[in-house]
């Protein structure tokens, strides 16, 4: 079936319809994401104070995500089943004292040399904690704490070059892999938020050995771990608590344990293993939470289809209050942008490549490196488009957009193959990142 369009005034608008465009441009408005559902009231009278009148898609259906029955998938896709707003938790919003303004103080480019050699460090360490927790012997976390203050710094610095890494460099082992990109996100999202370097220490290296309790979990469940059923849901959900006991004894400060401890409780009560929900949730465990089902989303195990980022984010926004605090969803896609760092993405005029960076006032307009012309040939040299810059000025008709997010190992897409024009100078991101 078609969807119609239907211009309709704001206070005309009813629970579950869904607005596909404004009176007014997005980036003009606090909405993170273009084209939502209507869930509450409270969407609608966010609408009234900025638009008269919106376009609804008529044929539509809202998703919802089913997390209350057993034996069903544990990383769900969206069903078309509706009637969560029962269990939407309403909180007051976030409060975070002192908050930190950090602003970008070097260049993607030059960061990426630094954050490379990180990552490798990154892994090599979080692979002697998880060898030692296999021999059953306390971990020493030295190395990768301080790999964790590194990477802080990194995404003080400048958070496009880590979110880079952690969508185009390889890793072998999914568990290291999961591990590290759910860590970056977080980081991003707590710079995000305005927390302090030593909250990010805490958040980062929580997210890092938030998964060590799976290294006890039969090897059958870990390759499913996206469709089990009841039985094996119940062993599944124990790598939490596993995770703690193994890391009680470290030296680890109430706060990173929080974060391991509680990076699967959700806001509506439906995660594990406590199954606590909104304030009793510490916020460093919901950035961890939020972070690491993104990463799921994007980067499962290798038997599930991966969702484009710009899906995952529409997903995440339409599970505001129910799994996920509202204003921690919008502050972190705000923080990654519609097209994070790192997305697959074709033109509206056919031209093809890589979201570079974004600005958080132009969500839709990212920086793209072009890999592509029009006709999906590639390029000798790869250049960066800055969609903001180029659309200054320009009518509707000429602006040019991200008509969709292309899926992540799409053919012809890989940025390291390809010498850079167009930003600072000329440069080959092989010879900076790896090849």
């Amino acid at each position: 079936m078609g969807v119609r369009q239907k211009k309709i005034a704001v206070h005309d608008l009813e629970i579950g319809m869904f607005v596909s465009d404004l009176d007014r441009p997005w980036h003009q408005t606090p909405f993170p994401i273009q084209g939502f559902h209507i869930r509450s009231q409270n969407d609608v009278r966010s609408l009234v104070t900025h638009c008269k009148w919106v376009i609804i898609d008529e044929a539509e259906v809202r998703e919802a995500i089913d997390q209350s029955k057993p034996g069903k998938r544990i990383f769900r896709r969206p069903s078309k089943r509706s009637g969560h707003e029962r269990d939407s938790v309403q909180l007051p919003p976030l409060n975070i004292k002192e908050p930190v303004k950090y602003d970008s103080v070097t260049t993607m480019r030059r960061e990426l040399k630094v954050s490379k050699k990180l990552m490798i460090d990154a892994e090599a360490s979080l692979n002697q904690v998880f060898e030692a927790i296999r021999r059953h012997e306390t971990p020493d976390l030295r190395g990768v704490a301080v790999v964790t203050q590194k990477m802080v710094s990194s995404v003080v610095r400048n958070p496009d070059a880590m979110l880079w890494l952690s969508r185009t460099r390889h890793h072998d082992n999914y568990t290291y892999r999961h591990s590290l990109n759910t860590a970056v996100w977080a980081l991003v999202c707590g710079r995000q938020l305005g927390l302090n370097e030593g909250l990010l220490n805490h958040l980062g290296l929580g997210c890092l050995l938030s998964q060590v309790g799976k290294l006890d979990l039969p090897a059958r469940i870990l390759a499913n771990e996206g469709k089990l059923d009841s039985e094996d849901f119940s062993v599944y959900r124990t790598y939490v608590e596993r995770g703690v006991a193994k890391l009680a004894d470290s030296g680890l400060s109430r706060a990173v344990l929080s974060v391991v401890q509680g990076h699967r409780e959700r806001h509506n009560g439906s995660g594990f293993p406590e199954g606590v929900r909104g304030d009793r949730i510490p916020l460093l465990a919901k950035v961890a939470g939020l972070s690491e089902y993104f990463e799921t989303l994007i980067g499962p195990r290798t038997s599930a289809e991966p969702m484009t980022p710009a899906r995952a984010v529409t997903l995440l926004y339409e599970m505001r209050n129910i799994e996920f605090q509202e204003d921690l969803v919008e502050q972190f896609i705000q923080a990654i942008g519609i097209y994070p760092t790192g997305s697959l993405v074709e033109l509206n005029d056919g031209q093809r490549g890589i979201v570079v960076s974004h600005a958080p006032e132009r969500r839709l307009w990212p920086k793209v490196m072009v890999m592509t012309d029009c006709y999906h040939r590639p390029l000798k040299s790869a250049r960066i488009v800055d969609l903001a810059k180029y659309n200054e000025g320009r009518g509707a008709h000429d602006t040019l957009t991200v008509a969709e997010c292309l899926p992540h190992g799409t053919e012809g897409l890989n940025p390291e193959h390809y010498d850079v024009t167009g930003a600072e100078s000329r440069w080959n991101l092989s010879r900076i990142v790896g090849a």
